[in-house]
């Protein structure tokens, strides 16, 4: 029977088994649960998020369907939480072992691989059949939070050098501008743009689950890991439903974590079939127009300047009532 492990004797078992299979027991979490043996922890699983982790069964009790068990009560409990898809990271020779329990291989990299439970990835490529054409297409992923004038910069370079260019906005709730209010706001500044087609990345590229440490900018040593496995999801999954031959990026010089991506990129996609493409970046008053910049001045109340760094379609959401009411957090100006 899977049970919850709640107590400090459930934990403290737990982590002894962990340690014992070569894994780490780590917080935070949402759920964990395990199977008990007489009164012996012989199996244990956790959830984060969408995200299943120590995933471990006791060496003596290996081969049986234990860790389908422990795998099914996450999932039951997850999908009554609300959530509709799950992960997990495994080496690629544990791989085979998940996919006997209904998971599908997304992407490896060196020592990684990364798993999806049922068949989200289809179900999301399945959503943009329509709006797709056959031809030389281009892709960009952005955050846009909030979108601006050197965004709209990227996106026309790059739309005028394709047949169909699509503007993955990054789904992802960890930015100052909620996803709905950065979705807005990019197909309201490329609305004129008729080859351009804005779609969102869901859970599969720059997301908690691909690419968690580029929502933390502060160099993670896993960081080099999961940009391997982004990008190789990108190239091998998503940008063949998209006919995606390019891909385009701004360049970075302020931001770190950006700047190895975009260095990954170069060095991971040209192998995999897509092209990079690198476009310096427009300035303002002698400094790079960044997301950042504009973010800055809005929560320091400078909104004299950011007309020159946003388009009238971005400055008028910032300026509206539900767009102080985000950035604002000291009351309307």
């Amino acid at each position: 029977m899977v049970t919850s492990l709640l107590s400090t004797d459930d934990l403290t078992q737990a982590r002894a088994l962990l340690e014992a299979t070569g894994l780490q027991f780590e917080t935070p979490y949402d759920d964990m649960v395990g199977i008990f043996e007489a009164g012996r922890l012989v199996a244990v699983g956790a959830r984060q998020g969408r995200t299943l982790k120590m995933l471990a069964v006791a060496p003596s009790h290996q081969g049986g369907t234990l860790l389908d068990e422990v795998v099914t009560e996450l999932v039951g409990r997850g999908y009554q939480e609300g959530v509709d898809s799950f992960f997990v990271f495994t080496s690629p020779a544990l791989a085979p072992n998940f996919e006997t329990l209904n998971f599908h291989l997304l992407a490896a990299s060196g020592k990684t691989a990364l798993l999806e439970y049922g068949d989200g990835l289809k179900r999301y490529l399945a959503r943009f059949t329509r709006l797709v054409r056959p031809g030389n297409n281009g892709a960009i992923v952005a955050n846009c939070n909030p979108f601006t004038l050197g965004h709209r910069y990227l996106v026309e370079q790059a739309a005028a050098a394709v047949d169909q260019l699509f503007l993955f906005v990054v789904r992802e709730e960890r930015s100052l501008f909620p996803f709905g209010a950065r979705m807005r706001m990019v197909q309201d500044g490329t609305a004129d743009l008729a080859n351009v087609t804005v779609v969102d990345t869901s859970w599969y590229a720059i997301s908690s689950i691909t690419f968690p440490t580029y929502f933390l900018k502060d160099g993670d040593p896993g960081g080099a890991i999961q940009m391997e496995l982004d990008l190789t999801l990108f190239a091998q999954r998503i940008a063949p439903h998209f006919y995606v031959k390019t891909r385009f990026v701004g360049s970075e010089p302020l931001c770190g974590t950006t700047a190895a991506y975009n260095e990954a990129m170069h060095r991971i996609l040209p192998p995999l079939g897509i092209e990079v493409r690198e476009i310096e970046r427009k300035n303002a008053d002698q400094q790079p127009i960044s997301a950042s910049r504009v973010r800055d001045m809005l929560l320091r109340g400078e909104l004299e300047g950011i007309a020159e760094l946003v388009p009238v379609s971005t400055l008028d959401f910032l300026l509206s009532s539900e767009g102080i009411k985000i950035w604002d957090k000291g009351g309307a100006r």
